[in-house]
């Protein structure tokens, strides 16, 4: 297979080419770059020194011809403008911005504060979280790889809203992402000196990853309502911890939430849940395609604490984009991800 990533030199691009070297299906990639083409990979990321690949223009009408597989690892107001081009031809699209997730074009304005692509390009978006979404991403010829934040809540909270097990109108989801969730970029709330041994709520009910998770809850429960979801930056390089708390609409044992668990996910090999009293910490699923659940039950007060943790370059965004690219071209799932998680 030919595999072409745009956006090649930010930090999902980057681990789409570590991840995409080791693939056993792939034959050829190329790098492109509409800021630093002509420029070699190696200048820019030293740590890649197996052979040299210099960053390419765009070229729309020869990539679509040519690649199997194209993945933009572009900042959000860009695939939704390049996408129409890359369309129509031999190569499938793999999104791994914002552009292409939501259904709704006023809300992705209203959210991204960027022009919305276009009507027909978002109705044949799949939206690519595998667990919940397989068939369809299988016959897809654009798929929005879902945010990293949605990715462990939407992961965690699956079982218990498509069974209306719980309250929709009362969802809190406390999450926190390490710093290469906000970008390469530098900017001064990444800046070392301010994140150093701090911790800082951020885009406090304003994130623009909260109408793609209410998106999909109301796939699962249709009196799904609008959820509260805080965000919070750590001091550490990778990793998502999203805590959720729902309350349930009747008595459950964790014993019987545990299993309805594992049998959800008994047949999805990226998704572990942990037994009744365990819990997943960031560095369990550190540089892996992994998500990992844990569950705790409250009997005085009735509510389940769900706690998933994935890597936010990784399941959050480049090994899932993986996982759809391996799903949309009919090969195992897991094939260039089996590879279980670093430590220390």
């Amino acid at each position: 297979m030919e595999i072409g990533i745009v956006g090649a030199t930010g930090y999902g691009g980057v681990e789409l080419f570590r991840l995409l070297n080791g693939h056993p299906e792939v034959k050829t990639i190329k790098l492109y770059s509409s800021t630093q083409s002509g420029e070699f990979f190696q200048e820019i990321y030293s740590h890649v020194n197996n052979e040299e690949y210099v960053l390419q223009e765009l070229a729309p009408e020869q990539m679509k011809e040519q690649l199997d597989i194209i993945f933009l690892a572009t900042p959000a107001g860009v695939s939704s403008e390049l996408t129409p081009q890359l369309t129509g031809g031999k190569g499938k699209v793999i999104d791994l911005s914002g552009d292409l997730r939501l259904k709704d074009r006023e809300a992705y304005t209203n959210w991204y504060k960027n022009e919305a692509a276009t009507e027909e390009i978002i109705e044949q978006s799949v939206y690519g979280l595998p667990e919940w979404n397989k068939e369809e991403i299988q016959s897809a010829e654009i798929i929005a790889n879902p945010g990293c934040y949605p990715t462990a809540t939407l992961i965690g909270l699956g079982p218990v809203l498509n069974k209306q097990l719980a309250d929709p109108s009362r969802i809190i989801i406390d999450a926190k992402s390490g710093v290469s969730g906000a970008g390469k970029k530098a900017s001064p709330v990444t800046h070392f000196a301010n994140t150093q041994e701090n911790f800082r709520i951020y885009k406090v009910n304003q994130h623009q990853h909260i109408p793609e998770i209410e998106q999909q809850l109301l796939r699962w429960d249709a009196d799904a309502e609008p959820v509260t979801f805080s965000t919070h930056l750590v001091p550490m390089t990778r990793g998502i911890m999203s805590t959720i708390y729902v309350d349930l609409k009747a008595s459950h044992s964790l014993d019987e939430l545990v299993d309805l668990y594992q049998q959800t996910y008994q047949d999805e090999p990226f998704v572990r849940v942990r037994k009744a009293g365990e819990f997943p910490c960031t560095r369990d699923v550190y540089a892996s395609n992994y998500c990992d659940i844990g569950l705790a039950l409250d009997e005085r007060t009735g509510r389940l604490t769900i706690v998933a943790v994935i890597d936010n370059l990784m399941k959050g965004a480049a090994s899932q984009a993986v996982q759809n690219m391996n799903l949309v071209l009919g090969l195992n799932e897991t094939t260039g991800l089996t590879h279980i998680s670093l430590y220390p």
